[in-house]
C-alpha cells in the first residue's frame, strides 16, 4: 500500500517535529512517502528506513483553482492510496480529492488558529490509526558509516557543544555578543569545543563569533550541507541556542538541547524529554508567540551559563 504524508510546513524544524508521527504511520503500513514544502528535508531523512521518499512541492498558498489543480496533478503522479495531511488545509484536501486518492485524512479545517503542533499531530495520529499514547519523539536514524565520516573531523575528547546561533527569523536570535560572552565564560571552566550552527547566508555571524572567542576551539558549519551537518551534531554532547532544526535533530538523538525561547511557541520545544528551555524574564511560556520581538538580553548569559553546566553534570 502506497502511503503519503503531507507536511504543510516550510521550516525544516517544523517538519522534523512531526517525525514521530511519520514513523507511527510507517510502522503500520510500511515505509512512507513524505510530501513537504522544505527543500532540505530529503537530505535530512536520507538515512531513515521508514521514509521511502521525500517529495518537494511548491510552497505557494494554492489560492487559485489552477494552483490546486497543479498540486492535484503532482499528487496523482505518486498513486497514493492514503494521504495524511498534517495541517488544517482545505486546499490541500481538495487537491488530494481531485487526485482521486481514496483515503484522505486531515485536521479539522476550523482549528487553524493557535494550532498546538504537537498536540494536534498526536491526536490526529491516534485517531487516524486508532491507537493510544502515540509517542511525540522518535529515533532519528543516521547510518553508522556517515557518523564515522563525521567523526574523522572531530576530537571526541572535547566536550563538543553545538551553538545554534543561526535562525530563519531575526526575532528568534539571541545575538552574537551573547554567544561570544557565553563561550568565553565556558572556556574558563572546561575542555570545550564549539560548533557554530548557522546557514550559508549567516557566515558573517559565525565569523564574528569565532574571531571574538579567546580560544581557538570553534568551527563554523555555515558551509556544510544538511547531510554533512546531521551526523556531526549527532556526535556532540549538547545543543545550546536559538530555535532551529539542530535541536529537533539532537533531542531525537537523545542529546540534551537547551533552547532559548525568544519568540518560539512552547509546542516547538515541548515534545522531547531532552528539550530544556530558558524564556525571557517575567514571561509566561504559554503566551510566547512568533514575532514577539522580546529583548534578547532578557535571557542573560549567566542564566544560560549556569544551565549548561547543570546539564553537563546530569548528562
Amino acid at each position: 500500500m502506497k502511503i503519503g504524508i503531507f507536511l504543510n510546513y516550510v521550516g525544516l524544524g517544523s517538519n522534523l517535529l512531526h517525525l514521530s508521527y511519520c514513523h507511527q504511520i510507517a510502522k503500520k503500513y510500511g515505509p512512507v512517502t513524505v510530501v513537504t514544502l522544505n527543500s532540505n528535508l530529503k537530505m535530512a531523512l536520507n538515512d531513515d528506513p521508514l521514509i521511502k521518499n521525500v517529495i518537494l512541492v511548491d510552497g505557494k498558498n494554492y489560492k487559485r483553482l489552477l494552483d490546486i489543480i497543479d498540486l492535484s496533478k503532482e499528487l496523482k503522479k505518486h498513486s497514493f492510496e492514503k494521504l495524511y495531511i498534517f495541517y488544517p488545509s482545505v486546499r490541500t484536501f481538495l487537491a488530494a480529492k481531485l487526485a482521486n486518492i481514496k483515503g484522505v485524512y486531515s485536521y479539522s479545517f476550523f482549528k487553524k488558529q493557535k494550532l498546538h503542533l504537537v498536540n494536534a499531530a498526536k491526536k490526529f495520529t491516534e485517531k487516524s490509526l486508532n491507537i493510544k499514547n502515540c509517542p511525540t519523539e522518535t529515533n532519528f536514524f543516521i547510518k553508522d558509516e556517515n557518523k564515522q565520516i563525521a567523526q574523522r573531523s572531530m576530537n571526541l575528547n572535547f566536550y563538543n557543544i553545538v551553538i545554534g546561533a543561526g535562525s530563519s527569523g531575526p526575532t528568534t536570535k539571541w545575538g552574537s555578543k551573547n554567544y561570544i560572552d557565553l563561550i568565553n565564560k565556558l572556556n574558563l571552566e572546561d575542555n570545550f569545543f564549539f560548533y557554530i550552527l548557522c546557514g550559508p547566508e549567516e557566515k558573517d555571524l559565525s565569523d564574528k563569533i569565532i574571531s571574538s572567542i579567546t580560544k581557538k576551539n570553534s568551527v563554523s558549519l555555515f558551509d556544510k550541507n544538511i547531510s554533512e551537518i546531521i551526523p556531526l551534531i549527532s556526535l556532540c554532547k549538547m545543543y545550546v541556542g536559538n530555535d532551529s532544526f539542530g535541536h529537533h535533530v539532537m533531542s531525537q538523538c537523545n542529546i540534551p538541547s537547551l533552547i532559548l525561547l525568544l519568540d518560539t511557541p512552547k509546542a516547538y520545544t515541548d515534545y522531547s524529554k531532552n528539550q530544556y528551555r530558558i524564556i525571557p524574564a517575567g514571561e509566561d511560556i504559554n503566551k510566547i508567540e512568533h514575532n514577539a520581538a522580546h529583548n534578547p538580553n532578557s535571557i542573560t548569559v549567566d542564566q544560560v551559563y549556569k544551565k549548561v553546566l547543570q546539564l553537563k553534570k546530569i548528562n
